[in-house]
């Protein structure tokens, strides 16, 4: 009984009316003729209230079926699509409202949809999502208020109630790259198309010449046998090892358009891993701040991607200064071969470097180190910015001493022969890929 009055609804339209209803009554204190008409629209009203009452309630509870279609997991910092499926076995048009409870991380309060279902009928209907932050949302109650044409009071239908999906680490940006690398279309997406130029191949046959192969990779030997022009034809060396180093100390928790630097260096440690696994290298993992945090080994295996994605998908900030003479020990210990480290992290300022350069060089001189920090989008409007107070020259002065920082940053790391990534957050991932295939095609992996 309890659940069948909270069900109840009274709609605007049934106050519009007793309101109408009152002032009628009001002057009727002084005009007996609108006391009459008070009267008889108040019997109007309690008739088209009852009517209306048992058009909705002379059904039981499934004459409106609907529920919630989300998938498996969502993905941070994308849009993902929710559908609402809703069928009506009234046997009458209805009014719906769909009022879905979204998690709170997006503090949405004023969801609302609305619509006209004939009879018989279902409508499948759609919303976007674009969470900031992994982790678990929990979707609360979709309700269905349901009216009839009358419109006085309404039906409210629950379903759904309590839904939790995890927000994981952004695949579908993964899958958008891993198509465009295996149709060999990653410069429609920005992407540097590099010619290679280095010789680090290895032999993979003999076959016949064709007009526009290099004359120097002819094989003299089996062209004699053949009495026609055979060549040498090679394939890139693979197997090489890249290994996202992300560092999860309290610099990588600065937000930037809703997500933070450390949501951002995952996001692309998951694209760059899989496109190095689809490029025949090995893709490992190492995530860091005081402590280590977790180690995934290089590796091709099938289940390589999972690995890394659980991982990432637990990963987050602990608020401590970054230890990167421990990150240089175990780095030392468990990568015997020399690799490709894409080191995800941040700089302010050339000081907070210097601190840590003996540790780069050191990692730098047994393997390939691309240290990768961020520019700072926030002070680009002071940048570009006309001062007219002392106020905004001072101002202004900081934030062009801070952009100018950066600039040393990049040419004391390339003084010592680190590679270097200096981007905007949002053009991370691209840049990334960029510098991960310029290596390749020079050769130094």
């Amino acid at each position: 009984m309890k659940n069948f009055f909270k069900s109840i609804y009274l709609n605007n339209r049934f106050f519009l009316v007793l309101i109408i209803n009152v002032v009628l009554f009001v002057f009727g204190h002084f005009f007996p003729i609108f006391y009459l008409i008070g009267k008889i629209t108040l019997i109007s009203l309690i008739v088209l209230i009852f009517t209306d009452f048992i058009l909705l309630y002379n059904n039981d509870s499934n004459i409106i079926q609907a529920n919630r279609i989300t998938p498996d997991k969502l993905s941070n910092g994308d849009v993902n699509f929710i559908k609402i499926f809703i069928k009506s076995n009234y046997t009458y048009p209805i009014y719906i409202k769909i009022i879905d409870e979204i998690p709170p991380q997006f503090q949405v309060r004023d969801f609302l949809i609305k619509d006209v279902l004939k009879s018989g009928h279902e409508k499948i209907f759609q919303y976007e999502l674009n969470p900031y932050q992994r982790g678990e949302y929990s979707f609360g109650s979709l309700n269905i208020y349901c009216s009839t044409l009358l419109n006085f009071i309404g039906r409210r239908f629950i379903f759904d109630t309590n839904k939790v999906v995890p927000v994981y680490p952004s695949f579908i940006q993964m899958r958008k790259f891993e198509l465009m690398a295996i149709s060999n279309r990653l410069t429609d997406s920005g992407l540097k198309k590099i010619r290679r130029i280095s010789n680090n191949k290895e032999f993979e046959q003999i076959r016949e010449y064709v007009f526009g192969d290099d004359y120097r990779t002819i094989n003299w030997k089996a062209t004699a046998r053949q009495n026609h022009f055979m060549v040498n034809q090679y394939q890139d060396e693979k197997s090489q090892q890249v290994v996202s180093l992300v560092d999860m100390g309290r610099t990588m928790k600065m937000p930037f358009e809703g997500m933070s630097l450390l949501d951002y260096a995952i996001n692309t440690s998951l694209v760059i891993s899989n496109i190095a696994i689809l490029k025949y290298d090995k893709a490992g993992l190492f995530t860091f701040s005081k402590n280590i945090h977790s180690v995934v080994p290089p590796s091709r295996r099938n289940n390589q991607m999972m690995n890394i994605m659980e991982v990432l998908y637990n990963q987050s900030t602990n608020y401590l200064e970054t230890n990167y003479e421990l990150l240089y020990t175990s780095v030392k210990y468990k990568l015997n071969q020399r690799s490709l480290l894409l080191l995800y992290t941040n700089f302010e300022t050339l000081n907070s470097l210097n601190r840590q350069i003996k540790f780069f060089r050191q990692l730098a001189k047994s393997h390939l180190l691309v240290v990768i920090f961020f520019q700072n989008t926030e002070i680009q409007s002071v940048l570009n910015s006309f001062p007219k107070s002392t106020e905004e020259i001072y101002i202004k002065t900081i934030a062009e001493k801070t952009n100018y920082d950066k600039k040393l940053i990049v040419k004391e790391l390339k003084k010592y022969g680190i590679h270097t990534i200096l981007t905007e957050p949002k053009n991370l991932t691209v840049n990334t890929i960029n510098k991960y295939l310029e290596l390749k095609a020079i050769g130094l992996i």
